[in-house]
């Protein structure tokens, strides 16, 4: 879909906002009561954009992360997917909050030796080792592999349960694939990447004249955040200067890894009948009953049955951890977008700005309240729920809480990307979709206490009459409020933890081989 210019500040002003209603303070890592009980099944990130690996523009790339604060060393079980579980991308490519497009991801894990494990045999006896390896492993056919994870991939369209079904295959025609072992240490695993690699299936996916990509396997987590300087009360003053601006700062990046979902489809495969802008969020679910088995065995520790009940749910970044409310953080988690408009509230009346305000008002020098006071905040029901004509808005519109990216947008190669994504006048960014180097925790620091209300340097972009690059004319007001409506909205709100696209892989799928256990 061409972008028309005249609707392009519609579209940014849309992008901008978003920010705002999505306010990031940290990784959506047990960001529910009920989720803590759950990790398997937490939804911890949710990428998408369009491909921006050379030769891969005309793809995109949704990759959804679960199992939150995976120490490289958390052994000797490590970090199995849930095999009772359905994992799920769900794609809306006309706007009525429905997915037309599932793509669903359901995991086995088995034992060696016909489930019987790798045993040794000590005196008398043949006993089975404790261990998910016997020796290295290279990704060999013969390799001393204790404890083996693979997956089905199905295709599903129309409603996700009772829709047309239809497994989506390799290149060989085989309709599972292997899941690499966590990355326990370069004794075990001396070359890693290429391993995790050779894990990388070229898929054929039903109704797309081209094939796509998928991986699952753990990868080094990705998302940047000062976390626990956040969770303490935001204990530091989050300003460029009062805090340095380093890796130092980062609880998540180089310290933790993560388990990635990726996916990697055709354009034309996404977009259906709609106007080329599609909205995407990723669930997981679980059997509705569970009887714990008094007599548990490696294959089974519970019974499961009944309806699969969504546990996670997850599009743009934090929105439960620091948007929803306390007490409904569990319905959101369980809820679908159509049924979005009941939480409303929570983005018409934020309350993270009155939090800041609270904690920084006399930190900052402000005599009164520092948020934002253009309430109801209707910019963000318009740019979070329903999307702006000409860029982000989909065919039908219905509030509705999801991940909207316009796949029109041509994707901004990786030596070219603003980590602060579209305020700093790069379209392909966050929250246009979100790639991994964006820099999601800053840009809404300083969104979430009125920068909008200030004049954004996206006159040229938007199409602007008179608006030059560079010159002081390319500084517009997007026309939501005025700079007396956010007294510090022109601050530069930083958490101190940096991320970009030049730490991270120019290839699917993007993440960086995770960190190992031990080093050798």
């Amino acid at each position: 879909m061409p972008i028309p210019r005249s609707s392009l500040k519609f579209a940014t002003m849309a992008s901008v906002a978003a920010l705002t209603a999505s306010t990031a303070m940290a990784s959506s890592h047990r960001e529910a009561p009920g989720i803590t009980e759950q990790p398997k099944v937490d939804a911890t990130d949710f990428y998408m954009f369009r491909s921006y690996e050379p030769g891969r523009t005309d793809y995109v790339t949704f990759i959804a992360n679960y199992i939150p604060l995976q120490a490289p060393y958390g052994g000797p079980n490590y970090f199995t997917m849930d095999p009772n579980a359905i994992y799920e991308i769900h794609i809306d490519n006309d706007g009525d909050a429905i997915e037309d497009v599932t793509f669903q991801f359901d995991f086995k894990n088995e034992l060696a030796m016909d489930g019987a494990g790798i045993a040794l045999q000590i005196g008398e006896e043949t006993v089975p080792i404790p261990l998910r390896t016997a020796g290295p492993i290279t990704g060999a056919s013969d390799d001393p592999l204790n404890e083996m994870e693979s997956y089905t991939l199905t295709h599903i369209t129309g409603d996700r349960r009772s829709g047309t079904r239809t497994p989506v295959t390799g290149s060989g025609g085989s309709d599972t694939f292997v899941k690499p072992l966590d990355n326990v240490g370069e004794k075990t695993l001396p070359d890693y990447e290429s391993y995790a690699n050779s894990t990388i299936h070229s898929v054929n996916i039903p109704g797309c004249d081209t094939g796509g990509r998928v991986f699952v396997g753990q990868r080094a987590e990705a998302f940047a955040v000062n976390l626990g300087e956040i969770f303490d009360l935001v204990n530091l003053v989050p300003l460029e200067g009062a805090i340095a601006n380093d890796r130092s700062n980062d609880d998540l990046v180089d310290r933790f890894n993560v388990t990635s979902l990726a996916l990697e489809v055709p354009i034309d495969c996404v977009t259906g009948s709609g106007n080329g802008v599609i909205g995407a969020w990723t669930t997981a679910s679980l059997p509705q009953g569970e009887v714990e088995d008094p007599s548990p065995t490696y294959a089974e520790t519970s019974v499961y049955g009944g309806a699969f009940v969504q546990q996670s749910r997850l599009s743009n970044p934090l929105v439960n951890e620091v948007v929803i409310g306390l007490p409904d953080k569990d319905l959101f988690n369980a809820a679908e977008p159509m049924q979005d408009s009941a939480l409303a509230t929570y983005v018409t009346n934020p309350t993270l700005p009155a939090l800041i305000d609270i904690l920084f008002r006399d930190a900052l020098g402000a005599d009164s309240n520092i948020a934002p006071s253009n309430l109801p905040r209707t910019d963000l029901v318009a740019a979070f729920l329903t999307g702006f004509p000409g860029f982000n808005q989909q065919a039908t519109v219905t509030a509705s809480e999801m991940m909207r990216l316009n796949t029109a947008v041509p994707a901004t190669p990786r030596g070219s990307q603003h980590p602060y994504g579209v305020v700093a006048e790069d379209l392909a960014g966050f929250p246009n979709g979100r790639r991994p180097g964006d820099d999601v925790v800053d840009i809404a620091l300083r969104v979430v206490m009125g920068a909008l209300c200030h004049p954004v340097p996206l006159g040229a972009e938007l199409g602007v009459e008179g608006a030059v690059e560079d010159e002081a004319s390319d500084l517009i007001n997007l026309g939501y409020c005025d700079p007396e409506d956010a007294p510090v909205g022109d601050q530069p709100f930083i958490d101190g933890a940096p991320i970009s696209a030049a730490e991270l892989q120019n290839a699917f799928p993007y993440l960086n081989t995770p960190l190992p256990g031990a080093m050798n």
